[in-house]
């Protein structure tokens, strides 16, 4: 499945004034947590353009802070849930928007939210919007993929892990993230976003990502099984399928599956490890001698 950007990224604008920040909330940022605050209004309002909320559509937003996206957001008419993990924050966030009939706040961990349980049906459509803190974000988006409900995320994090989201095969930033992400989304780069644009200002850049959930090309029969397999694969990402995979198949089930077990995991498309993934579920035992044929050759 070829997942790729629809146009270069853009660059945030240093024009315009700044949201709140920090010292004028009284807010002392905890470094383990994370906490860099979006100020400069001029990436606000790109932010807040790229999503086009809309009045009655159910939006979470994943760590408010000082409020600087959620106050636009109540204000196109949306319906809001924020999660907030610092007690502080989720105080000041409750206090501030607290006459807003569409704002609710759940104050915990967003790795321990059932997003699903957040709609208003089972089957209502949610939208996710966060500046996501760069010490949990791939945990979270892992957990982000796994969630059913869900037709759009747009996401503020690290640049270089929303490059690796968006790799492609053989090259050095393809992996595990990239395989998985790309499995059932379509990945676009809005923007990028300086370190000035936070208080306190981050060591690293950023960039905001819209990723849209989408049916596999190819599907895996076990979600689990595929996720297992990636997951050994690029634990070793400089040994071939034959030896990272010793123990979940044999270089005779690779080679079976269609795929040269020669190769190493950078080198193949998503597809592959699909393959490869079924051939697993297909025949659990295709980790010994005995194990019984997983797939006919399939075409490269």
């Amino acid at each position: 499945m070829l997942v790729a950007a629809s146009g270069p990224a853009v660059a945030v604008s240093d024009s315009a004034h700044s949201a709140p920040t920090p010292r004028s909330s009284g807010h002392r940022p905890r470094k383990r947590l994370g906490q860099h605050f979006l100020t400069l209004q001029a990436t606000i309002d790109s932010i807040i353009a790229a999503l086009a909320p809309q009045a009655g559509e159910a939006i979470i937003e994943i760590g408010p802070g000082l409020g600087a996206l959620t106050a636009p957001l109540l204000r196109s008419g949306a319906r809001l849930t924020a999660i907030e993990l610092d007690r502080d924050l989720a105080d000041q966030c409750r206090r501030r928007f607290a006459d807003n009939a569409n704002f609710r706040l759940i104050c915990g961990d967003a790795l321990a939210v059932d997003f699903a349980r957040l709609s208003d049906r089972p089957d209502a459509p949610l939208r996710i919007i966060g500046n996501l803190p760069y010490n949990i974000a791939t945990p979270l988006l892992f957990h982000l993929l796994e969630q059913a409900n869900i037709v759009d995320l747009q996401l503020m994090l690290q640049r270089e892990l929303a490059e690796r989201m968006q790799a492609a095969p053989h090259s050095r930033t393809y992996g595990r993230l990239s395989v998985m992400v790309q499995y059932g989304c379509a990945v676009e780069s809005l923007m990028r976003v300086p370190p000035h644009a936070f208080d306190p200002p981050p060591k690293v850049q950023s960039a905001v990502v819209r990723l849209r959930p989408k049916a596999p090309t190819l599907a895996a029969k076990s979600r689990p099984d595929f996720a297992r397999l990636v997951r050994a694969a690029f634990s070793g990402r400089r040994k071939t399928l034959r030896n990272g995979l010793r123990g979940l198949l044999t270089a005779d089930a690779i080679e079976r599956a269609g795929i040269d077990s020669s190769l190493r995991p950078e080198n193949l498309a998503v597809r592959d490890f699909v393959k490869l993934a079924n051939c697993l579920t297909d025949s659990p035992s295709a980790i010994g001698p005995g194990d019984r044929p997983c797939a006919r050759r399939a075409s490269r």
